[in-house]
């Protein structure tokens, strides 16, 4: 579904990533892991074209993104990709419901649908309760259940993770963790997740291990 062939990035001087070939398969759960500095979150950005890269080719879909141009990168990212972050980048005067909203109004989807889809989300995950609370009025739990609503709003091809479950305590972690598991069965959602959280990362079907920015190892995991 992801294929990126021979990934390079440099930031003046200073080569990030080396040579990055990588394939992610519909359905999957992938981690990434390494040390700091090691190219990690430059390989999510270039992967979600939040970034390009200096060489190389990213395909997701059998589209080339990355020889795009910025107008069609943009919708293309709203439609097939979801972000989720360490901290949840919630926009501070809107409640629930109207953050996970905000992208499939970008989309172009009609507000009472995209309310509806919203509604329907946030009952899976066991917020819609909680739909007309600001970010201030959540636990740091509900915020990043939140932030994965706002991932799953236009039924991306794959959700983007960078440390998602950095900010949170043990028992939140654990939560979201499930919550990835779940959505990946449940529904077939495909998942690639930078993360630091060894716990995680030996669940997940495939380890990519990363090291001065290029893959050393890549294990699969039975979950």
């Amino acid at each position: 579904m992801i294929r990126l062939e021979g990934i390079t990035k440099s930031f003046g001087a200073l080569q990030v990533l080396k040579g990055i070939d990588l394939t992610i398969n519909k359905g999957e759960i992938v981690s990434i892991v390494g040390p700091s500095g090691a190219g990690k979150t430059t390989l999510l950005q270039i992967m979600g074209t939040l970034d390009r890269p200096d060489r190389g080719h990213v395909m997701l879909n059998g589209t080339e993104v990355s020889r795009m141009k910025e107008k069609e990168v943009s919708a293309f990212r709203n439609r097939e990709i979801g972000f989720v972050f360490q901290f949840h980048q919630l926009l501070p005067e809107f409640t629930a419901l109207e953050n996970v909203i905000i992208p499939a109004l970008i989309h172009g989807t009609s507000f009472d649908a995209a309310k509806k889809r919203a509604n329907e989300i946030l009952d899976f995950l066991g917020l819609l309760a909680r739909a007309s609370h600001k970010p201030s009025e959540l636990s740091g739990g509900e915020k990043q259940r939140v932030a994965v609503a706002r991932a799953l709003i236009n039924h991306p091809s794959v959700v983007l993770a960078d440390e998602p479950s950095g900010s949170l305590d043990m028992k939140n972690k654990e939560e979201l963790h499930r919550l990835f598991f779940r959505l990946r069965d449940e529904l077939g959602q495909t998942f690639v997740i930078v993360t630091h959280d060894e716990t995680l990362a030996v669940q997940t079907d495939r380890t990519i291990h990363l090291v001065d920015g290029r893959i050393v190892a890549e294990n699969e995991e039975n979950i």
